[in-house]
């Protein structure tokens, strides 16, 4: 069974979230959930939003890399939006790092350097989701990294919600959300 560091997106460590992560308990698997925000949720993405920001993106990431540090190497690192910073990151960056899971967000792998060799990774959004599609480039920098990397998989979902998976949130999409999770235990199950 895998061991799996679980960052939130910007609205905060939700009642979805914990939700997705007791999934991945039911099946085994060993979930972290570390609240970047002290225990803060918001309603809505856009009061979220402005809590990172007045925090700092850089702040909230620390917070995320630090999360991990007391953990073992082999460890998955998954994020739901905001939260593929730091998974995305540690990764990249992380020796040893088992895998990634990127959830409505990818940034170009040159942020954090280059693809580790070997480390697996999916990338999962709806595919006319604005915050995905149109407004940072995430889906180019996932295509490039799908290019790039054949241990990579990009998994696009009919539709436009942003946090389609979180069943706490009105975006939520039961039918995308369930192919999700199950692509996720799918990857989890074939970690050594």
């Amino acid at each position: 069974m895998a061991e799996v560091v679980m960052y939130h997106h910007a609205q905060g460590l939700t009642d979805g979230v914990k939700a997705f992560a007791d999934e991945l308990r039911q099946a085994g698997h060993t979930v972290h959930t570390p609240d970047l925000y002290e225990g803060n949720t918001y309603a809505t993405l856009d009061e979220g939003m402005d809590y990172a920001r007045a925090t700092g993106f850089g702040a909230i990431a620390e917070r995320g890399v630090a999360a991990a540090q007391s953990l073992p190497e082999n460890v998955v690192y998954a994020g739901f939006s905001l939260g593929v910073v730091p998974a995305q990151q540690l990764t990249q960056t992380r020796a040893g790092a088992a895998g990634g899971l990127f959830y409505y967000s990818c940034l170009p792998a040159e942020e954090f350097g280059s693809w580790p060799d070997g480390v697996p990774a999916q990338v999962h959004a709806m595919e006319e989701d604005p915050f995905f599609a149109e407004e940072g480039g995430d889906i180019d920098a996932a295509r490039a990294l799908t290019a790039a990397a054949d241990t990579v998989e990009l998994f696009l979902y009919p539709g436009k919600e942003h946090l389609f998976a979180d069943s706490s949130l009105p975006g939520y999409d039961e039918g995308a959300a369930k192919l999700l999770l199950q692509r996720t235990l799918d990857f989890l199950a074939a970690i050594r």
